[in-house]
């Protein structure tokens, strides 16, 4: 996950700070400078570093800091409202022209930054705003590009402008504009050709388009594995044909996180979405305080209540809180929390989410391992019949070897699995309290499963 290895330096540096009493000028500087360190490894660019660096220095030694109850807590949130203010302090949002009006949005981007699937997240995102959007291939290039934006188009519910691949990148965008008028569609996306490095040939025809269509917004995508070259690809963007905002994709990839600290420092443009997996649902606002709160190890429950708002059905939520306190909690709702646990990103993602689990190493917990698991409960579950999973009462021995042979597992584990679930159920019946309802024992309740 990016910025891993970031969060954890500066979590060692930052528990070095609050172990001290009072602070000296020259703790803040050794601090700051094993911070100035982490940030270059993380490949954040050098002169945003150092201005980073010197802005908090003159805020930390200031009197208030030093003198203050508890200055190690000061020097942290004086990182935290800077690293804030690196990324653009506020949330930029795209605007939209209002009514049946017409945004055009053109998505720029180098070849393996993950543009045209950018393209189709972008559509669902303001699908789900009310919106009526056209995605438009105008990349007649790449083999299968047109086809790949149907693909995407489809599983979006957006329909998708294609003329083929005989004519050029501008009056396909001019089709599509008159083609949307006529239709009644209010925000058209161009999916613009990608190229392997930046050329002419390629800021010239995004120009010709820009000449040709009112464009609204130019977004570039940019990888952000690859580092520092996602912010020099922006800088030639925005020199060469100008751009309104950028998507970071793959940030859930093993990046070190350095372009999401520097896009906004060396380009001045803002950081509108970033992508945190391959799925069209894995894009999420680009919010800069709950990026600097995850950076510095604080946790991001807001953006976890949305995944989780997005994710469950409120009545469905409902039915299962009256089943869990009444104890009939069964094989069909754990299935279905596992569905809604795999749409807000799965384990790992909902850990990293939570205040102070940045502390503890990801590499401690073996997700390969956990998801292993969890698929292994899947297929025992999947290979009972509708009325076992409603009822596991029903589960004698027979049952469950032909439960053991249909899922590929041994029998001991489809008894334990059974037994464990039996466990929850009577945890469930002896602590009310925990489950919203009467007065009950304190303590953690966790289903072990």
């Amino acid at each position: 996950m990016a910025f891993d290895s970031l969060s954890e330096k500066l979590q060692n540096v930052f528990k070095n700070l609050r172990s001290k009493g009072r602070l000296t000028e020259d703790d803040v500087k050794s601090a700051l400078k094993e911070v100035k360190l982490a940030l270059l490894e993380a490949d954040v660019n050098f002169r945003v570093v150092r201005k980073f660096i010197q802005t908090v220095q003159e805020r930390a030694i200031g009197q208030d800091v030093m003198n203050g109850l508890n200055p190690g807590q000061m020097v942290i949130k004086i990182v935290n409202e800077e690293m804030v203010s690196l990324m653009g302090s506020e949330t930029t949002e795209i605007a939209l022209k209002p009514g049946n009006e017409i945004t055009v949005l053109l998505m720029a981007g180098l070849q393996g930054a993950g543009k045209t699937t950018t393209t189709a997240k972008i559509a669902g995102k303001l699908k789900q705003k009310g919106r009526k959007p056209l995605l438009v291939a105008c990349d007649i290039y790449r083999p299968a590009a047109i086809e790949q934006l149907k693909i995407n188009g489809e599983k979006q519910d957006v329909p998708v402008f294609s003329i083929g691949e005989k004519h050029p990148p501008v009056d396909i965008a001019k089709a599509a504009i008159e083609h949307a008028r006529s239709n009644h569609y209010n925000v058209v996306i161009l999916d613009t050709a990608g190229r392997l490095h930046i050329d002419e040939a390629m800021m010239e025809e995004l120009s010709a388009i820009k000449r040709a269509v009112d464009v609204s917004w130019t977004i570039l995508t940019v990888d952000a594995m690859t580092g520092q070259d996602a912010v020099n690809v922006a800088s030639t963007f925005e020199e060469k044909i100008g751009i309104d905002g950028v998507i970071l994709t793959k940030l859930d990839g093993d990046t070190r996180g350095g372009a999401a600290l520097s896009i906004r420092a060396v380009t001045g443009k803002p950081i509108l979405y970033i992508g945190m997996g391959e799925k069209l649902s894995d894009l999420e606002q680009f919010y800069p305080d709950r990026m600097a709160s995850r950076i510095l190890g604080m946790g991001d429950v807001l953006t976890m209540i949305e995944k989780a708002q997005e994710a469950i059905d409120e009545e469905e939520a409902k039915k299962l809180e009256q089943k869990m306190k009444k104890a009939e909690f069964d094989f069909e709702d754990y299935l279905s929390s596992v569905t809604q646990m795999k749409k807000m990103g799965g384990l790992t993602s909902i850990l990293g989410m939570l205040p102070g689990m940045g502390q503890i190493k990801m590499a401690d917990i073996d997700e390969a391992e956990a998801e292993k698991g969890m698929k292994r409960t899947e297929s025992i579950i999947y290979s009972m019949t509708p009325e076992e999973r409603r009822n596991p009462s029903l589960l004698n021995p027979g049952r469950k070897r032909r439960i053991a042979n249909g899922a590929g597992v041994d029998i001991a584990e489809v008894n334990r699995l059974v037994k464990q679930f039996e466990q929850a159920r009577k945890m469930m019946k002896q602590m009310p309290g925990m489950l919203g309802g009467g007065r009950g024992k304190k303590g953690r309740f966790r289903l072990p499963f």
